[in-house]
């Protein structure tokens, strides 16, 4: 049990750090440490983490709109084509061996880590608000496709690839992505993880508990934080940990597992 605990501390530290500051989704972190510490199976950790981003991402979305960083009108347009593709993307995800999904989370976390190390996101509102309305339209309708089937598939509808589409595909200044972000992240974690839990079946609950409240405690915390941070900042920050963090996993797998 006391391992139980700090396994889901951790996970829901670094994910609700990852959800705050960065718009991750807590499958980046709560995924892989539940699949390596408690050999959890990948599409159960997965609804987890789900579970988590639900209320973690509603209260940082509400923290980034209440500092005008939020595009709800485009962000809605965005989500309903999340919503559609993360049923399709969680029921491919039941087909997969635990193996591929875990090590494909792991992998994503430390890549975009890298990306945010080497080459910051500096736009800024201006240049993400000259884009035409209906150019706008069509990137978010299929960037929102491919996103939502991630979503279902490995849990980062709100995560890894979604803020590196929002910022490097649709030109987002980083704080509105994370805001956009966490604000789509709420209704597709929600969705993905009705769908997981009724293909897959109801996760451990003391598993789910913990890492609901932790990730929830952390991601408010770091939301406020985010919104008073200069980008520049944000992105060395959340960069050097998620690549301390894919590190660290990976190597866990390989020289424990």
């Amino acid at each position: 049990m006391l391992t139980t605990i700090i396994v889901c501390l951790l996970a829901g530290l670094g994910a609700g750090l990852g959800t705050g500051f960065a718009g991750m989704s807590a499958a980046a972190v709560i995924t892989p440490m539940l699949v390596t510490f408690l050999d959890i199976p990948a599409y159960e950790a997965v609804g987890v983490a789900l579970a988590s981003d639900v209320l973690a991402s509603a209260v940082s979305a509400y923290t980034y709109g209440k500092n005008k960083n939020l595009d709800i009108r485009n962000g809605i347009i965005m989500m309903g084509a999340v919503l559609v593709f993360t049923m399709v993307g969680s029921y491919v995800a039941k087909l997969v061996p635990n193996r591929t999904m875990g090590s494909f989370s792991v992998f994503m976390t430390f890549l975009l880590g890298i990306k945010f190390i080497v080459k910051p996101v500096m736009t800024t509102k201006e240049t993400m608000n000259s884009v035409s309305g209906k150019k706008r339209v069509i990137q978010s309708l299929v960037c929102g496709s491919m996103i939502g089937f991630i979503c279902g598939f490995i849990g980062a509808g709100g995560g890894m690839m979604m803020l590196l589409i929002l910022t490097s595909v649709l030109g987002y200044e980083l704080k509105t992505a994370v805001g956009t972000s966490v604000f789509i992240m709420a209704f597709t974690a929600f969705t993905g993880a009705a769908a997981h839990m009724v293909i897959g079946g109801m996760p451990d609950m003391t598993v789910l508990v913990l890492c609901v409240v932790f990730t929830l405690i952390w991601a408010r915390i770091a939301a406020k934080f985010a919104n008073k941070a200069s980008p520049e900042v944000l992105n060395r920050v959340t960069g050097v940990v998620l690549a301390v963090l894919g590190l660290s996993i990976m190597a866990v797998n390989i020289f424990i597992k």
